[in-house]
């Protein structure tokens, strides 16, 4: 009698036990980006509280549907790895623009579900692509995305953007004794509670800040027991062509980021992203962005900072993940205890996000380890796509003179990068420097041999040949 095939860490169970604690602890990695789209956007509307309120619960649920879907999957929707969904940033700039001066939120929702369904159409073609992207882009892309998120991190231990003592010495003290407390536990704590550092981290870190005055609980209290959300709570979609055209830029920005997390997450967990699963992940964020629409939230895509949360925990199963997912919806449900975890104080999540960030951008590195650097030009394509990638995290301010749609792109750190990356891999490895230099199956230097084995793009010339 032959022993079963072993189950993939990817597909394996948790205990039940095991699976509450890790997936809460991705929503809390999670929450502060997931409701900081609508507070942005509904803020910018100068909507009322308790319409901002409705637009923070709509998003919770969808993101938990979403990351079901996408972790879960159903028929050819869902790549079936640990990935979180949550709104873009990319698109808050258009939705504010179509927001206060292109017809509000109707239009907002018409623009976000005709991108929803342009993602689920072009995820296939995306799927195609998949061979540019071998380790020397996707090593690159890693690190991008892991720097472009520490100043997110910064923020937060520095108290939050807008707050009115940012910068304080108290916040920052806080934020360092989280870090600690997380670095304590992964070294010394048991195998289980090392995998649940952030976790503890956090509720260490609130335990410590009630008392010192750092959290308000007054919006518990104000918060409903019950919240549903029903679709175009807002009045019908109108589809008005500018905000369409300006949401399908935002539509072709996220797929780039989402193509980059998904292969993150599959080199991570040792499931390697196929064509075909990467169409599936891409069409699962076409529908997500779609109900988006229809139940009054925005477009989404994969989280890049849960993808520092797997890489740091080494925890795989996409069930964790999916519990997470059950959570949102639950949090999106139940108002009052989506409050209580919005309490959480921003520096608390500064000092959990300095190291799962930083642990990106780590996996970056160690997929750039497998790359050859020797008589290439594999040293330039990661240094100018860095460098294009964190030139609009550095000065937010370097493209505000160039056009709209310019913006969208090239604003987000990850898809400037993404692209920079993409673009000089096929300059480089792909094209012949010099007329006649790839000769009868001898590859240029730092470039396919003629023929095209892929293999070759990252190996020295020696090796090469």
């Amino acid at each position: 009698m032959t022993d079963a095939a072993p189950v993939h860490p990817v597909d394996a169970v948790p205990p039940v036990r095991h699976l509450a604690a890790l997936g809460l602890q991705h929503v809390l990695a999670m929450y502060a980006g997931a409701v900081a789209v609508p507070l942005i956007v509904g803020g910018a509307m100068r909507l009322p509280p308790a319409d901002l309120a409705y637009l923070i619960t709509a998003d919770l649920l969808v993101c938990g549907v979403a990351t079901l879907v996408q972790c879960v999957g159903v028929w050819r929707f869902g790549v079936r790895l640990p990935i979180m969904q949550g709104c873009t940033f990319a698109a808050v700039s258009p939705m504010v623009l179509i927001g206060t001066e292109g017809g509000g939120l109707p239009a907002i929702y018409g623009s976000v579900i005709v991108a929803g369904l342009a993602i689920m159409l072009l995820a296939p073609v995306f799927g195609r692509l998949l061979r540019f992207f071998p380790p020397l882009v996707t090593g690159t892309v890693i690190l991008i995305i892991g720097l472009s998120l520490l100043p997110v991190a910064g923020n937060w231990a520095a108290g939050g953007v807008g707050a009115k003592d940012f910068g304080a010495p108290r916040h920052l003290a806080l934020a360092v004794f989280v870090l600690l407390v997380v670095l304590g536990v992964q070294r010394f704590a048991p195998v289980f509670l090392s995998r649940i550092a952030v976790l503890i981290g956090i509720v260490v870190g609130l335990a410590v800040a009630v008392p010192l005055g750092f959290t308000d609980f007054g919006g518990v209290g104000d918060a409903d027991w019950l919240g549903i959300s029903t679709p175009f709570h807002f009045g019908a979609p109108t589809f008005e062509v500018s905000a369409i055209v300006s949401m399908l830029v935002v539509a072709l920005v996220t797929m780039t980021e989402t193509t980059g997390d998904l292969i993150a997450v599959g080199g991570m967990t040792g499931r390697k992203v196929e064509p075909r699963t990467l169409a599936d992940g891409l069409r699962a964020d076409g529908f997500s962005t779609v109900l988006g629409g229809v139940f009054n939230t925005f477009p989404y895509t994969a989280y890049a900072q849960n993808v520092g949360l797997v890489g740091m925990t080494r925890v795989r199963s996409r069930w964790v993940v999916a519990t997470a997912g059950g959570i949102l919806v639950l949090l999106g449900l139940l108002p009052k205890l989506g409050a209580v975890v919005a309490a959480i104080p921003a520096p608390v999540l500064g000092g959990a996000g300095l190291v799962m960030f930083g642990t990106v951008a780590a996996s970056g590195l160690r997929t750039l380890a497998r790359v050859g650097f020797q008589d290439n030009h594999n040293l330039t394509v990661v240094a100018v796509s860095v460098a294009v990638g964190l030139l609009p995290v550095g000065v937010p301010t370097v493209y505000a003179k160039f056009p709209d749609w310019f913006q969208t792109v090239m604003n987000s750190g990850i898809s400037a990068g993404c692209l920079t990356a993409i673009a000089l891999n096929l300059l480089f490895n792909h094209l012949p420097s010099r007329a006649g230099s790839a000769v009868a199956g001898v590859p240029d230097p730092g470039g396919l041999p003629a023929g095209g084995v892929q293999e070759s793009v990252e190996k020295p010339r020696e090796e090469a040949v």
